[in-house]
């Protein structure tokens, strides 16, 4: 036990004198009463717990000023959910619209992205479309409403032109400059396309994958087409930690979706405990102390006269 105020304690001297008074007054000679032919015997029994029931408003005393002191003591060490920063790169080139179930590549990918965030709770998720351009629709936060309720404003058939092609690596270098602001918890890159992207060929796939690597960013891709996914892009995803993926329908995309949040499962670490108000047994104590003063002001005190 430790105290949040520690220098009250040295009002304890103050019941301490009292109590060591009050026992060197039992030493003292017993007062004679004025009461003939009486048949009540000494007893020392019966003094001594006549003197404990005087010491106890002091020692009531004592218990009060250590509640001022402020008895502490350390909690339980807890477990924290490290949360993850999640940035959801979706392909709106007009290819998204081609058919992929009941709907289009889009409509599945975004229906899955929504089944995605509802067993992620907890985690940070940002949204950002692109083309040949970059849209940052919605940024990094705990609430997902955005993300939920965005699919029919980019739609890529309502797009203009100028987002109608493919560049993957502008995408997920802006991507990358919106998760290095963030200081704290993972970093997730989802990649969802169709196509393959011009801007990656040359080398460039594995310089902008060793500089996620570097920013501690993993990169999950979905290929969302048919065909094998490209050399390009699995050497974006594998080179980060992270992994490829082809989904022929939605009901395959969905199950990607269930294995990327099995394989980034959401870290734990154990915090310092925190100190904690420790005022239970102390008011037990005093409460107790309390009780029996008031009881033995019914009969059990000294009356010399």
């Amino acid at each position: 036990m430790s105290f949040g105020q520690p220098w009250v304690l040295t009002l304890l001297v103050i019941p301490i004198v009292l109590l060591s008074r009050q026992v060197r007054g039992r030493d003292r000679l017993p007062v004679a009463l004025p009461v003939d032919f009486s048949g009540v015997r000494s007893s020392r029994l019966m003094a001594a717990v006549i003197g404990f029931a005087e010491m106890l408003p002091t020692l009531l005393a004592a218990a009060v000023i250590v509640l001022l002191a402020g008895p502490e003591r350390l909690g339980k060490p807890v477990s924290k959910r490290v949360m993850s920063n999640i940035e959801l790169c979706v392909d709106v080139s007009y290819s998204m619209t081609a058919p992929f179930g009941e709907g289009s590549r889009y409509d599945g990918s975004m229906a899955a992205i929504n089944e995605f965030i509802d067993y992620r709770a907890g985690d940070a998720f940002g949204l950002t479309f692109f083309g040949n351009n970059v849209l940052h629709w919605v940024p990094l936060t705990n609430d997902t409403s955005a993300v939920r309720f965005s699919p029919p404003f980019m739609r890529p058939e309502r797009l203009p032109v100028w987002m109608g092609g493919t560049e993957i690596g502008k995408a997920v270098t802006a991507c990358q400059k919106v998760l290095t602001e963030r200081q704290d918890g993972d970093r997730i890159i989802i990649l969802v396309t169709d196509g393959l992207s011009a801007d990656l060929f040359n080398g460039n796939d594995v310089d902008l994958a060793r500089r996620l690597a570097a920013d501690r960013i993993v990169l999950f891709a979905i290929h969302v087409a048919d065909g094998d996914v490209p050399d390009v892009v699995v050497n974006l995803s594998h080179l980060t930690g992270g992994e490829v993926f082809e989904a022929g329908d939605p009901e395959g995309l969905r199950e990607i979706f269930k294995k990327i949040d099995g394989m980034q499962m959401a870290r734990m670490e154990r915090t310092a405990p925190e100190r904690q108000d420790f005022y239970q047994p102390v008011c037990m104590v005093a409460l107790t102390l309390l009780g029996s003063s008031i009881a033995t002001l019914f009969g059990l005190r000294y009356t010399p006269w």
